[in-house]
């Protein structure tokens, strides 16, 4: 079969996806996961009495906690395919990345395995998010200034 028949006959085949309505899911589903997150600050600011920054250091570990055992439980990709990126784009995204990379290798052991191999999806999020903050810092001293 050709390439262009071929391709012709997937996209006549192909469900078309409703874009508006994944956007308004993404936007909403992601609110709702900073409203839990600004309640999990508020909860550990008020019960543990520590500062707003000790607080939202709690708040990402308990969410990269979660992330991590929903992922390892299966609930996490069944939600995502509800909530498209409103959980892919917080940190229960990167940490679902790393803990779905630990799952796949862990047969292989510790270090050929999980070390070698769990950093393989989250590495290019780590790598450009360094990037960015120093690109973002010089910008910020030529700016406004040290």
């Amino acid at each position: 079969m050709e390439k262009t028949k071929y391709h012709d006959l997937v996209s006549k085949n192909m469900p078309k996806e409703n874009k508006v309505l994944n956007c308004f899911i993404s936007f909403f589903i992601g609110g709702i996961m900073g409203v839990i997150g600004q309640l999990l600050i508020d909860f550990y600011s008020t019960n543990l009495n520590v500062s707003t920054k000790e607080a939202t250091t709690f708040m990402i570990v308990t969410l990269v906690f979660i992330g991590c055992l929903f992922t390892a439980l299966g609930f996490f990709d069944k939600w995502v395919k509800f909530a498209k990126c409103g959980l892919i784009i917080p940190i229960t995204g990167f940490a679902h990345a790393m803990m779905s990379s630990a799952l796949e290798y862990r047969r292989e052991g510790l270090v050929t395995g999980l070390g070698a191999n769990m950093f393989k999806l989250a590495g290019s999020v780590i790598v450009f998010g360094v990037v960015s903050a120093y690109i973002f810092g010089i910008l910020r001293i030529i700016i406004i200034g040290g």
